[in-house]
């Protein structure tokens, strides 16, 4: 099925093919600029930190909606083994683990998604075979520190949670303005936006089915604004990261399209927001330092990522 005008016509609109050049991997990370890290490490005043990665076991968030995409599952290897000899006092203990890359909190690479044979910057997904991904993998990301700004949308729009039991809220531009005017603060080239929607607060109390679907989440309307800002990566608290069900039956999960292959935009799920956003509430500073790098698993088309904000 062939995608529609509309679809095709903003995929035009926002498309950064060739922006950074015909060998480029990294899209809109290349918008983290040296300058922009340094303004960015001025944020930290109180020293304040918050983890925003999901803990990494077996009662992840994944319920075997996409099978493979398993929560964590760590074994010992070792425990307390002598393996100097037993005339040695030296002991050691040693994991292993096996999960989907994508189950926790991660970045979604580039080569994450394509369509019709489009690949970020006109690389062939073909490449992407059982070896992994030979173009746009997460490895190519590199460390991703730099200014982050979080979108509080529930509490610019009065509410504890968007969207409701069997319809997720499909997050507009105007959402956007509304929770940016709630922060005071202008968006800027090189930003890492982190958009609240409210759905962690059903993972912690233990309701997967209703955190995994529906979810709330940037609709198409809002490609324009996050392209229009120069937004250099994009990350909200819910497992779809867009609104789902999508707004249109001929256009399954659009934004992902759009975000990684056109515009060359990475974009993180299962972010956890929630004592950062209290604290942002309490003080009134929705910016902040944000060290966000994913695990370089080469050739990955995803990675998982333990953010941390500091103010």
């Amino acid at each position: 099925m062939p995608m529609p005008e509309q679809f095709t016509e903003l995929a035009a609109r926002v498309n950064n093919w060739g922006r950074w050049g015909a060998a480029d991997e990294r899209g809109t990370l290349n918008l983290i600029t040296p300058e922009a890290v340094v303004r960015a490490a001025g944020l930290v005043r109180t020293g304040k930190r918050f983890a925003l990665g999901l803990p990494l076991d077996e009662d992840g968030p994944q319920i075997g909606l996409i099978p493979g995409r398993d929560n964590p599952k760590r074994a010992m290897i070792m425990v307390n083994a002598q393996v100097m000899g037993a005339e040695h006092p030296f002991r050691t203990s040693d994991d292993r683990v096996e999960m989907g890359l994508q189950a926790g909190t991660h970045w979604d690479a580039l080569a994450h998604a394509s369509y019709e044979g489009r690949l970020y910057n006109g690389f062939d997904p073909g490449g992407i075979t059982d070896a992994g991904a030979a173009h746009c993998g997460i490895d190519k990301a590199g460390p991703i520190v730099g200014r982050g700004v979080l979108l509080d949308v529930p509490r610019a729009l009065g509410v504890e949670r968007l969207g409701e039991a069997s319809q997720g809220h499909a997050l507009t531009p105007d959402d956007l303005d509304a929770a940016a005017e709630l922060a005071r603060v202008r968006i800027r080239p090189g930003d890492v936006v982190l958009v609240r929607t409210g759905a962690m607060a059903l993972l912690k109390a233990g309701d997967k089915s209703g955190y995994c679907f529906p979810t709330s989440g940037p609709s198409m309307r809002t490609v324009p604004w996050f392209h229009a800002h120069d937004v250099a990566a994009v990350a909200t608290d819910n497992l779809a990261f867009e609104v789902y069900p999508p707004e249109r039956d001929d256009a399954q999960l659009p934004v992902h399209l759009l975000h990684l292959v056109e515009m060359g935009m990475l974009q993180g799920q299962n972010w956890d927001l929630e004592a950062l956003a209290e604290d942002c509430a309490q003080d009134g500073v929705y910016e902040f330092f944000l060290s966000a790098s994913p695990e370089p698993f080469t050739h990955a088309a995803g990675a998982p990522v333990n953010p941390v904000a500091v103010k």
